[in-house]
């Protein structure tokens, strides 16, 4: 008997994947057509959340899996995929590129490599998004003229440990991988491991 409802319930969890396959990439296709990204083939689980602003670009290249749904990757700290272009932003994501319930804020450019790993709730920015100067915060206008902003290059076959942040102006080298919940605040050279919160060399992947 208790075989048997394990494997009901097992039947019941396949045909809801398969009925959800079609509306997941109904629902990206609309959602990417109205924020105007260009894109090839791809495969959503759930819904990502896109904002292109006027003026804002976003490419994503052939292959692009994201997983937006809880059971497609309970890796914990669950969100959907938050990708956020500014009015003056450039956002490419080249070829087969994954991610789980990943932030990107892109106000002035950010470009992923080819065969790109985000692993859960990584978050890359490109802004301060505020200015340094507490005076200037003070002031929405000042704030705003003296927020820094500098682009992030992400070289191909990187990896990018869960629950790691990337901030503006850091260059990651071609197959890089970056440790879970690192802070990255620096350039990575390609072929190395780094991790850590300030992010520090571990060592050499060749």
């Amino acid at each position: 008997m208790q075989n048997t409802i394990i494997l009901i319930f097992k039947v019941l969890k396949l045909l809801k994947v398969k009925f959800l396959e079609p509306v997941d990439w109904l629902m990206g296709c609309f959602i990417f057509y109205i924020n105007g990204v260009q894109f090839s083939n791809f495969k959503n689980y759930g819904w990502p959340k896109v904002n292109v602003g006027l003026g804002g670009k976003f490419f994503i290249g052939k292959n692009f899996r994201s997983n937006n749904r809880e059971m497609s990757n309970p890796i914990g700290r669950f969100d959907a995929c938050s990708l956020i272009v500014g009015k003056k932003g450039v956002l490419i994501i080249g070829d087969n590129v994954g991610m789980s319930s990943t932030a990107i804020v892109c106000n002035e450019k950010i470009e992923i490599g080819d065969n790109v790993k985000l692993g859960g709730n990584v978050v890359i920015y490109d802004s301060d998004f505020h200015s340094l100067d507490f005076r200037e915060r003070m002031n929405r206008e000042l704030d705003t003229i003296g927020t820094k902003t500098k682009p992030v290059i992400i070289g191909k076959n990187a990896f990018i440990g869960a629950h790691s942040t990337i901030l503006k102006g850091v260059t990651i080298g071609d197959n890089a991988i970056v440790g879970a919940c690192s802070v990255v605040t620096k350039n990575i050279p390609a072929n190395e491991i780094w991790a850590g919160n300030p992010v520090r060399f571990i060592k050499n992947i060749i």
